[in-house]
């Protein structure tokens, strides 16, 4: 396998800084929102969706009162939600009162994860089971007009997901497997095929959400493994990032230059003693790795 050129980053001294202490139960999704200039996020737990300026620090949030998996920008400047069983598209000024519902399914066990457009605009996410149970869930893709199509199921929890640099490639992380697929992509019509595993992770810890920098390369949270890992499009490890606490969710680029990775972790899954020795546990963390992200995908294309 041919091996592709990347910046070559330090391993594990990369500084992490705290960038807000949310103390969140599961701050999940980070989504840099250009228009705003703000980092956006959720505390799945705590049923809101946060806004925050990289620059000062300050957050801001709104109460949606539900369990909010993800969020994504939409193109008319307000945003769409994945969010207990269904996707809400909600206007720029009001989140609190959908515009719309499109409604997946009828099992209350079964809640929205992660998910994220895919470069036409298209809204991919999936579910995972409440209660655990294995092969419940599933990907589901939500057209510009609204239109919903299951495109993947047997899934436990769906986790991260992202796009290779020619829309091509499909990444994937049901976080059971304890590894990365990849799929064939059809960028006309939204299909997935010849699934193969892409990466396993191995010494600790499970995959959850991801996002892709400007080489093509997957910056990966280990949830248990206090720590975000690089890897090159041809599935070797490149970077270990260290993060101060075990609960690592998610991370996406941010800023104006898309040069800061974000990292989102949790408290909510700790025990009493495991959250005195990790006191930052549910902070969004920052740094600055040396190479830049990509713009999000907005919904409706």
């Amino acid at each position: 396998m041919t091996k592709l050129p990347v910046t070559n980053l330090p391993v594990t001294n990369m500084a992490v800084d705290i960038l807000l202490d949310a103390h969140a139960g599961t701050a999940e999704g980070p989504v840099w929102d250009e228009r705003r200039q703000q980092l956006v996020w959720t505390d799945i737990p705590g049923e809101s969706i946060h806004f925050t300026d990289l620059s000062s620090g300050k957050d801001a949030s709104v109460d949606v009162g539900t369990r909010v998996g993800c969020v994504v920008p939409r193109t008319n400047g307000g945003f769409a939600m994945g969010a207990c069983q269904e996707f809400l598209l909600c206007g720029p000024d009001d989140l609190s009162h959908p515009e719309e519902r499109v409604h997946i399914t009828d099992e209350s066990l079964v809640r929205v994860n992660d998910g994220k457009c895919d470069p036409a605009g298209r809204f991919f996410a999936g579910t995972a089971a409440n209660d655990g149970r294995w092969g419940t869930g599933a990907l589901y893709r939500l057209g510009a007009d609204h239109s919903l199509e299951l495109v993947l199921a047997g899934v436990t929890c769906a986790n991260g997901l992202g796009w290779s640099l020619d829309s091509r490639t499909f990444y994937y992380v049901d976080t059971p497997t304890y590894r990365i697929d990849a799929f064939d992509f059809d960028p006309e019509r939204g299909s997935l095929s010849n699934r193969r595993v892409f990466a396993r992770i191995e010494g600790g810890g499970r995959p959850d959400g991801l996002c892709i920098d400007s080489e093509g390369c997957l910056w990966v949270a280990i949830w248990l493994g206090w720590e975000v890992r690089r890897y090159a499009p041809d599935g070797r490890l490149l970077t270990q990032v260290k993060v101060p606490t075990a609960l690592v969710s998610s991370c996406a680029f941010a800023g104006p230059d898309l040069d800061i990775l974000c990292i989102t972790s949790a408290s909510s899954y700790l025990m009493k003693g495991e959250k005195a020795t990790q006191p930052h546990a549910g902070a969004i963390f920052a740094c600055s790795p040396g190479v830049r992200g990509l713009p999000p995908a907005q919904f409706g294309g």
